[in-house]
């Protein structure tokens, strides 16, 4: 007669046993993986940090002590070139043969942490330009730091804009994991490897989507439930999709309102607005204005506004 503790024991043992199967061993979804995994704890650090360098008035939490708003992002600055140098690291173990010395390793993640704090003038450049086209685009707002701290765009472009020059640098893994941190926080869901120009907004933003080979110009708004996605896959000769260009592009000074979605390697030209609700799938000209048909009739219409030129 077993005991409840040793039928426990004999339930973990079976378990254990099961789950360590040669089948089980095929299974495993990193079998090439050769180090630690990056880990959630200093992701969320990373951008903690990152808040502090680009927004200290708002996230320092000594920033009442004007005296020592230097000496604060110089320590900001270095935490985040120690978290960087080490997750990223991880990630270059992760793609490299279990040889690669050490030291190597370290040497390109360093290369790629300075590079990135290279950029973090550019990127605070770009998000004060975010920030500007929210203010500008919302008339429930008068202030700057309501929208900093609290509307959900800026945390998903904060994630962004440091994930995108990641994806310029090559560093695998750690831009995907960044943006699916904002996705869960904020439901925008922006690929790192889209292109998103200067005066950005995203009103509302739960339900945004926006695909790796998007382009996006200045000065472009996008409203809640937003999908820039892909119509279809061009497949290799094993059946696996090619990452070829295939998500929309939309020009400057275009404003797609909630809910549409514009699929394909389409192009959507500057000053054009498409209405709430529609589904694209084909390019529309410069100055266009798209809308659902007036009830009970049968086509979407679409109109060219007048050249501001």
């Amino acid at each position: 007669m077993h005991t409840p503790i040793d039928q426990i024991e004999l339930t973990v043992s079976r378990v254990a046993a099961a789950l360590n199967t040669p089948g089980e061993m095929e299974r495993r979804i990193l079998p090439s993986w050769h180090g630690p995994m990056p880990a959630p704890e200093a992701l969320r650090d990373i951008v903690e940090q990152l808040k502090i360098v680009l927004f200290p008035d708002f996230f320092d939490q000594l920033r009442g002590c004007r005296s020592m708003t230097g000496a604060r992002l110089t320590v900001s600055v270095e935490r985040l070139c120690r978290l960087l140098t080490d997750e990223i690291a991880k990630c270059i173990v992760a793609r490299e043969e279990s040889s690669t010395p050490a030291d190597i390793v370290r040497a390109r993640a360093i290369r790629c942490t300075l590079n990135l704090i290279d950029r973090l003038p550019e990127i605070k450049r770009m998000l004060y330009t975010d920030v500007q086209a929210i203010y500008d685009n919302d008339p429930a707002t008068d202030d700057y730091g309501e929208i900093i701290l609290s509307y959900p765009v800026v945390q998903a472009m904060v994630h962004y804009r440091l994930a995108h020059e990641m994806v310029k640098l090559n560093v695998p893994l750690l831009p995907r994991i960044l943006t699916e941190l904002a996705h869960s926080l904020t439901g925008i869901d922006i690929n790192p490897g889209a292109t998103i120009g200067e005066y950005f907004a995203i009103d509302h933003g739960t339900g945004v989507v926006i695909g790796e080979t998007c382009v996006i110009g200045n000065h472009v708004t996008l409203y809640q439930g937003v999908t820039l996605g892909a119509k279809n896959f061009t497949l290799d000769p094993d059946g696996r999709p090619v990452n070829l260009p295939r998500h929309p592009i939309l020009e400057d000074n275009v404003t797609v309102y909630a809910n549409s979605t514009i699929l394909g390697r389409v192009t959507i030209g500057h000053d054009t607005i498409i209405g709430g609700n529609i589904w694209l799938t084909e390019s529309v000209p410069p100055h266009s204005r798209v809308v659902q048909p007036p009830y009970m009739t049968s086509n979407r219409i679409t109109t060219h506004l007048p050249d501001k030129n």
